[in-house]
């Protein structure tokens, strides 16, 4: 017996060096995305005067940027917040998709299964059309999306409580699916009757990254960074929820506790991002599954691997939103649609349509 157990620490060594080398390919990915976002735009800015203005500000000795005082205010308070803006938005929706597929186990669940994007785009729907004209504006779309976000969650919670299994994962599913269809009728009633928002409202809707500089940043930041620490605190046990709420509790895990932190903590981290970004789908289900055919199933890898991805993903999709229509900006929510229907084509394809 002792010997036919000897050759399984070789199998459990395997998959660290993959993940090894997938974490690096992922870290490279971002850096080079993020590198392209900073120099892209209406005014080029080159790799090596990009280098030297970072070498500069690190106050490196000798390292002196050759960037004139427009371009130094381009570069750190227009380009370098909005990659960093992409990037924790990407990085929230892709983790918060990959999080909603372990704890369902549903691998098409995505940021919005709850009923977030209907509450978020019926609180900006709401803002534009009954606040009064000197507080109404973009600067507001954020609080009304996050309280709208919030108040659909709640709702879903309420919904499936009150059927006395608010934890079970197909209740939640079909009590956000409800809510999803209730809130998204109300949104349509009052733009209906407020037809003259509906230009302001589905600009925000399509998806967009502001470049406001870096308040946006500083506003979603915690948000994010803290959910994000919440379900990598917790990545290994999702593996353990994917067996079954039986399983998992023979193996010492409260199953039903568990799903609700991370449910919790997904969707609070989406809520913050979709307050700043609008609706930019597809990234939670794009990413995640890309990740999975490339690295296994295994959630330890896939979460953080799916956070790193998405963000630069995104970061690339907001330089083809920005320079597609040059002078003028694409919703970077039609730039990831474009994307997520040919993948899923040849996701069907590699699968034989199963």
């Amino acid at each position: 017996m002792t010997e036919a157990a000897a050759p399984v620490p070789k199998v459990a060594i395997r998959p660290a060096r993959i993940r090894a080398v997938w974490a690096c390919a992922a870290a490279a990915f971002l850096l080079v995305s993020a590198v392209v976002g900073v120099m892209i735009g209406p005014i080029e800015i080159g790799a090596g005067d990009l280098l030297r203005s970072v070498g500069a500000r690190l106050h490196l000795p000798g390292v002196v940027s050759d960037l004139t005082p427009t371009q130094e205010a381009i570069v750190w308070e227009l380009r370098i917040p909005r990659v960093a803006l992409a990037v924790l938005v990407g990085g929230m929706l892709a983790l918060a998709g990959a999080t909603y597929q372990g704890v369902f186990r549903n691998p098409l669940a995505d940021p919005y299964l709850l009923g977030i994007a209907a509450g978020a785009g019926l609180g900006v729907t709401m803002a534009v059309a009954y606040l009064p004209a000197g507080f109404a504006g973009q600067q507001l779309f954020p609080p009304a999306a996050f309280v709208g976000g919030g108040f659909a969650v709640t709702l879903t919670y309420l919904v499936g409580r009150s059927v006395g299994r608010e934890r079970d994962t197909t209740t939640l599913v079909l009590a956000g699916v409800t809510v999803t269809a209730f809130l998204t009728a109300v949104q349509t009633f009052v733009q209906q009757q407020n037809s003259d928002t509906l230009q302001q409202v589905y600009s925000w809707i399509l998806g967009r990254l502001p470049s406001s500089g870096w308040g946006d940043v500083r506003l979603i930041a915690p948000y994010v960074l803290v959910a994000a620490a919440v379900i990598f605190a917790h990545r290994r046990v999702v593996d353990v929820l994917n067996l079954g709420d039986d399983e998992a509790a023979s193996l010492g895990v409260h199953a039903r506790r568990v799903r609700l932190i991370l449910v919790v903590a997904a969707t609070v981290g989406t809520a913050a991002a979709v307050a700043v970004s609008g609706l930019i789908g597809f990234v939670g289900i794009i990413v995640p599954h890309a990740v999975r055919m490339l690295t296994g199933a295994s959630y330890r890898a896939l979460l953080p691997l799916s956070f790193v991805v998405g963000a630069g993903f995104l970061v690339l999709a907001d330089v083809v939103a920005r320079v597609a229509l040059s002078p003028a900006e694409l919703p970077i929510g039609i730039v990831t649609a474009f994307c997520g229907a040919p993948f899923f084509a040849i996701v069907l394809r590699a699968r034989g349509g199963r």
